[in-house]
Parts: structure tokens; sequence; C-alpha cells
């Protein structure tokens, strides 16, 4: 089965197609770099994301605050993590890598503060 694949790791884009059976890769071709070919491996075998989002800030001069993830988790857990995320509220000030969540969902991935809000 012949599958396509947008590179997401570098600004290429680079569009790969990739013909696999049984899970195997077979032939893939579009790819710039090796990058790319190992984006597709891990994309048929354990897909990634990261997140990056915001949370609510009270007292702050800003109403909310940026945050992501310091490592990828599962795709398949993204809605999960969304939902522990949502639950956080921060106070004023807040600083840019201050880790509100420790090893989210028990992943090797904290989320993490990405601007100050005084």
């Amino acid at each position: 089965m012949l599958k396509e694949f947008t590179c997401i790791i570098c600004p290429n884009g680079c569009e790969i197609e990739a013909e696999i059976e049984n899970d195997i890769i077979q032939s893939m071709t579009g790819a710039a770099c090796p990058k790319g070919e190992n984006y597709v491996r891990q994309e048929i075998t354990d897909p990634q994301r990261n997140i990056a989002t915001s949370v609510l800030v009270k007292g702050g001069n800003l109403p909310l605050v940026s945050v992501r993830l310091t490592n990828p988790i599962p795709k398949a857990e993204i809605f999960r993590a969304m939902e522990e995320i949502k639950k956080v509220t921060v106070y004023a000030p807040v600083k840019a890598g201050t880790i509100l969540i420790k090893g989210i969902l028990g992943y090797n991935s904290d989320v993490i503060v990405t601007k100050n809000v005084e």
C-alpha cells in the first residue's frame, strides 16, 4: 500500500511516499534528508506529537500564558494530555521555563511555561 506523508521535522516539508506492506517499508521516495526517512518510520510504528497551547493566568498583565511539552508524546494521548493541561491555572508572576506538570500522563515530558507574565 502506498502512503503519503508530509514531513514536519524541518521547514522543507518534504512530500514523502512510502510503499508499506505489513507495517514494513518496502521503498521510500521524496525525503531530502535522513530526518524525513526517520520521521516516516516513526509515523508508521509509533507516531509522536508535541503540544503548544496556553493556560489561564490569574492576577497577571495577560490572561493566558503559552506552554509546551518538553518532549513529544504518543499521538493517541494528545486529547488526554490537553484535558490535564486545561485543568491548570497559574498565578502571576510566572516565569518562562517553569514546570507546570512534571511527566504528563507518566511520560518523559513536562509541561513548561514559554513566556514571562508579570
